[in-house]
């Protein structure tokens, strides 16, 4: 007798949507597509301007705060000077900005905006609406979800020092 997949049986029962390893009930499912898909809602527009949503994430924070430090960019980021490095050596070969070692510790590494990257800002300043746009909630709901995620962040992991 030869095997198939296994397919359920007409009569089994419904998912138990109680059960805490249900799909539906994980907390980091929900973020995780979420996220997903408010980076494709603003891919088109990145495309439009040559950036990764990753480098799109570093140029907010450098048009915030530049010039700053990798360490800067890390914390605001939550990411790590490993993972930061490589993306920001692309972002420097495609000329967004500079890296330069500062002199008084060279293990510092500051970042400043080129006059290339700056420029970016103005193209940019329509993304955030435009994501908005798409999204089938009040913006007063938006506004409180994402409160709501920042909240969560500093549950997860209050800041070490503030910027």
């Amino acid at each position: 007798m030869s095997r198939s997949r296994a397919t359920p049986p007409a009569s089994a029962p419904p998912a138990d949507d109680a059960s805490p390893l249900c799909l539906k009930r994980q907390l980091c499912f929900a973020l995780y597509a979420a996220s997903n898909r408010i980076t494709r809602l603003a891919r088109p527009a990145l495309d439009a301007l040559g950036l990764t949503y990753p480098q799109y994430l570093v140029l907010l924070v450098l048009w915030e705060h530049a010039p700053c430090t990798v360490g800067e960019i890390g914390q605001a980021l939550m990411l790590d000077s490993g993972t930061l490095t490589p993306l920001l050596k692309r972002m420097e070969a495609s000329g967004l900005l500079t890296r330069t070692r500062d002199r008084a510790d060279e293990r510092c590494v500051r970042i400043a905006l080129t006059a290339a990257g700056r420029a970016l800002k103005c193209r940019a300043g329509n993304i955030p609406e435009g994501v908005r746009c798409q999204i089938a909630l009040p913006a007063d709901d938006i506004e409180s979800l994402r409160e709501q995620l920042h909240a969560l962040l500093q549950a997860i992991e209050p800041p070490t020092e503030e910027r």
